[in-house]
Order: C-alpha cells, then sequence, then structure tokens
C-alpha cells in the first residue's frame, strides 16, 4: 500500500497525515472487496524492513493498529469480515501482539472475507519461519518438498494469491509473499494509495480478468 508518504508530502503534511489516510483507503477497499465476493485479502500494513523508520513514524503506525483493531469490531461484525495475521507475532510489541490476537479469535468464525494483515511480515522471513517449524516437528531434511514448506507458513490453508497489486507506481516485489506469490499476476497503479476507491479496484480486477494464467506452462 504505497504512496503514504508521498501523498502527504504533496499536501506539505507529516507523513503520519498520509499513514491515516492510508488507513481510510485500506477501510474502503476492504468493504468493496467484501462487496465484490472475494474471499481473501492480504493487507501488506508494516514489513520486518520498516522498523528502519524513524521511532516516530513506527510508533505512529503501531498505534494506528492498535487503535483500530477494536474500534472496527463493528465493522467486521456487520460484513462477516474475518482477520488474520501474517508475520512474526514475536517480533511485535506485547500491547500489540495482544490486540492482534484477540481481534482474530473474536472474528475466527465469521464466514465472509479473509482479511489477512501482513505486520512485522517479510517474505524470506516467513520461509525461514516455515523451515524452523519443519524442524521443530521432526521433519528430516532430506524429505522436504513443496508440500512441506507450504503447510508451515503463516497461513497455510489460505490459497496463493491471484493477483498482487502495487500502488504508486512500484514495480518492485518488496519481499511480499515470495513463496505464495511465485505465479501471482502483477498489476501495478500509478494511483498513491490514500487516494484509492473501489474504482481502483475494480480497474485492477478488470486488467487481470483479460490476463491467460500459464502457471509455466502453454495453455493452447
Amino acid at each position: 500500500m504505497d504512496g503514504n508518504g508521498r501523498w502527504a508530502q504533496a499536501r506539505k503534511e507529516r507523513r503520519t497525515q498520509g499513514h491515516l489516510e492510508g488507513l481510510k483507503a485500506a477501510k474502503r477497499i476492504v468493504k468493496a472487496a467484501s462487496d465484490m465476493g472475494i474471499r481473501y485479502l492480504t493487507l501488506y500494513v508494516f514489513s520486518t524492513e520498516n522498523w528502519k523508520r524513524t521511532a516516530e513514524e513506527v510508533g505512529f503506525i503501531m498505534g494506528l493498529v492498535k487503535q483500530y483493531l477494536r474500534a472496527e469490531l463493528a465493522f467486521y461484525r456487520e460484513n462477516h469480515i474475518r482477520l488474520r495475521h501474517a508475520g512474526d507475532m514475536a517480533g511485535l510489541p506485547p500491547q500489540i501482539a495482544g490486540e492482534l490476537t484477540e481481534v482474530c479469535n473474536v472474528t475466527r468464525e465469521w464466514g465472509g472475507l479473509q482479511v489477512i494483515l501482513a505486520l512485522n511480515y517479510g517474505g524470506r522471513d516467513e520461509i525461514i519461519r516455515a523451515v524452523n517449524r519443519a524442524a521443530r516437528a521432526g521433519i528430516e531434511p532430506q524429505t522436504i518438498t513443496e508440500e512441506t514448506i507450504a503447510a508451515f507458513l503463516d497461513n497455510p490453508d489460505v490459497p496463493d494469491p491471484d493477483l498482487i497489486i502495487r500502488s504508486a507506481g512500484e514495480f518492485r516485489i518488496s519481499n511480499f509473499l515470495l513463496w505464495e506469490g511465485a505465479y501471482a499476476e502483477y498489476y501495478v497503479s500509478p494511483v498513491l494509495w490514500p487516494d484509492w476507491t473501489e474504482q481502483e479496484l475494480r480497474l485492477a480486477l478488470e486488467d487481470y480478468q483479460k490476463r491467460e494464467r500459464k502457471f509455466g506452462g502453454i495453455t493452447r
């Protein structure tokens, strides 16, 4: 969800204001995805690399997460949204980890859109943690397969993504869903994340519908 800082800079606002507007955009897109019948939506909220940002910015983002996780519970309930987490929970501040765990538990049985919050998430880190989980489970190294790794990822029951969207004209992977996104389609939008609306999501989906997915093979 790129472009929060640039959005704020263009308006001579502080970067924190951009993150606040980005949060509002995220809620709009979650509602739109829910209304469209999309089953899974992963939001890249905070990466393992984002800790390198200023203490002020990191603190503000974590504060937003803590404040809105519980504050939006009525919204999740109304739209039957289940919240899930991807990332290293142990590396989060205890209060954030506690709030996140509780909200995920409360919404566990709700059968609508599943929103996966990638928080303290990195694709490489997830693969390392998956291998370590397999080792702790007694899996012998010589027996490890793709299916083994997949079974020990953060959310092994969630399907691989069909579409990965980059806002703000960014063309890099940014350590996001490296394993799961091996055959995902990419869509890059020039629109800064705080300006995203349902229309932007529809444009991305319409573009995706024109793709011919081969998964390394030949379809005709």
